[in-house]
């Protein structure tokens, strides 16, 4: 079964091909970040101009990656949310079309589904049950995932996103967008114990997140850093941005080791754009080591936003005969709870 998966959840227009749900014979990805570099972050009505411009070409590039044709498609996967209304509804009434024309079933995707199951992609990935981090731009989650289409939350961010405060540190320090590349560029000549940053681990029994208050503790250290020569004379603002990945990871490692031996999983996943970062990784790797948890993440194109892990996940709710109705649309807020309730 070769299935094309589309999305224009955000500010990459991206299609991919997967055939019988563990191969993949293309993924294009038309990024946007010159577009939106000058504003310092995602213009939702910019986003989506440029998928109505891109999603085509997009699209035949991937078919004439796949070396196939529209007729040897056997189903439709798109991204209906979570995401930018405006930017999910081009992919959706796009793949409406294609369904529609080409009398091939239309499949729902769940964008944060597809993050999960995006390890799927690779050639190792963990057995079943493993916990996932879920962590990017817009999301910080952690899930048990007994089952492809079986998950359960765990914990989330109650505020900011791991991604974003990434972003908005890179933003006041002037570093530029994307923020998370920003500051891992930074950081590798920083030195990431020079300012002590709040961790906010919650209650001890707590699997959730909060990084706003880490946010405005970078923000007003980087005002007294500004008034103060004697102190920027002594601290980089290499090693502000390094401190202040080191809080972000320190807590995102901890929750995922907490999350792994309270379910008792001998593997966890990263998966969402925060997951490339490579400072990330390794310390989740020497943390779970010694505990005898195996690691494993996607390659970075697999990370990020792709039409691919859209096309596997389509593929295994076509399995489940999980076939969209052409009424079907768009939701900005599509939390993985309210997929299992429709399940």
């Amino acid at each position: 079964m070769i299935v094309l998966g589309i999305d224009t959840s955000c500010d990459d227009t991206s299609a991919g091909i997967v055939a019988g749900g563990n191969q993949t014979l293309a993924n294009v990805i038309h990024s946007q970040v010159a577009v939106h570099h000058p504003h310092g972050g995602v213009v939702p009505e910019l986003a989506s101009r440029e998928h109505v411009r891109n999603i085509v070409p997009v699209v035949d590039e991937a078919l004439k990656h796949a070396d196939i044709g529209m007729a040897d498609l056997d189903g439709i996967a798109v991204t209906v949310g979570p995401g930018l209304v405006g930017a999910l509804l081009v992919g959706l009434y796009y793949a409406k079309g294609l369904a529609y024309v080409l009398d091939k079933p239309l499949i729902a995707v769940n964008h944060l589904e597809a993050h999960i199951l995006s390890i799927f992609l690779e050639a190792e990935h963990p057995p079943f049950p493993f916990v996932a981090l879920t962590v990017s731009g817009g999301h910080t989650s952690l899930y048990y995932v007994e089952d492809f289409g079986c998950y359960t939350l765990l914990g989330q961010t109650l505020d900011d996103a791991a991604g974003e405060a990434f972003d908005k540190v890179a933003k006041i320090s002037g570093m530029g967008y994307p923020g998370g590349v920003a500051i891992e560029k930074a950081s590798r000549t920083g030195r990431h114990d020079s300012v002590k940053f709040p961790r906010a681990y919650m209650s001890k029994s707590s699997l959730d997140f909060s990084f706003s208050g880490l946010k405005t503790a970078v923000s007003l250290f980087l005002k007294k850093w500004c008034e103060d020569p004697s102190l920027s004379a002594e601290i980089s603002l290499n090693d502000i941005v390094a401190s202040f990945q080191e809080s972000v990871v320190d807590v995102l490692v901890d929750k995922v080791m907490a999350a792994a031996k309270r379910m008792g999983v001998a593997s966890v996943m990263l998966a969402g754009g925060v997951a490339c970062n490579n400072h990330l990784r390794q310390c989740l790797v020497e943390t779970a080591g010694p505990d005898g948890i195996r690691v494993y993440y996607p390659r970075p194109a697999y990370c990020t936003d792709n039409g691919a892990m859209i096309a596997l996940t389509g593929y295994h709710r076509f399995m489940r005969n999980d076939i969209a109705h052409m009424a079907v649309d768009v939701r900005a807020r599509y939390p993985i709870q309210d997929l299992m309730s429709e399940s």
